[in-house]
């Protein structure tokens, strides 16, 4: 019976080769992060990965709703006078974007620049006139007439 034996250098190669295998296995079973949107206040920011995002594809008009109204994982503090920075990654540039305050769609037109600033003020208003505590910002991906993807953050009056 013969046996056949690797040199160490041999042997070292195998592993390596089997490492990289494995590697590659292992990151084809991940899923692929969606891109993130980002809100500044001074030099406070915060990040988030889409709520709701079904790889650039619009999103079914049955769970639209649900997404805007899901609460925000990453919230931030904002007084009246601070400027709330909005960055998107490119992508979401590409096809255009727009703001939902409390669900409610606050502009008509999509945003397609990666950056926008607001005044602090416009997000804390309401209809009794007393400012509101918080407020539930969407940043809404759209392609057309398709929602493909709701990112979201509450602002917190300071």
């Amino acid at each position: 019976m013969t046996v056949a034996f690797f040199s160490g250098k041999g042997r070292r190669i195998g592993v390596a080769l089997g490492a990289v295998s494995a590697g590659l296995l292992v990151l084809s079973a991940c899923d692929k992060p969606t891109p993130l949107a980002t809100v500044t206040v001074g030099s406070d920011s915060v990040n988030t990965e889409a709520a709701c995002y079904n790889d650039g594809e619009a999103i079914k008009e049955s769970l639209i709703q649900g997404c805007l109204n899901k609460k925000a994982e990453k919230s931030i503090t904002v007084s009246m006078d601070d400027k709330v920075r909005f960055g998107v990654d490119p992508e979401i540039a590409e096809n255009g974007w727009t703001l939902f305050i409390n669900g409610q769609q606050a502009e008509q037109e999509p945003y397609d620049k990666t950056y926008r600033t607001i005044p602090g003020s416009a997000f804390f208003a309401s209809q009794t006139g007393k400012p509101a505590e918080k407020t539930n910002i969407s940043i809404v991906e759209t392609k057309g007439k398709k929602l493909t993807g709701i990112w979201q953050f509450e602002l917190k009056k300071d």
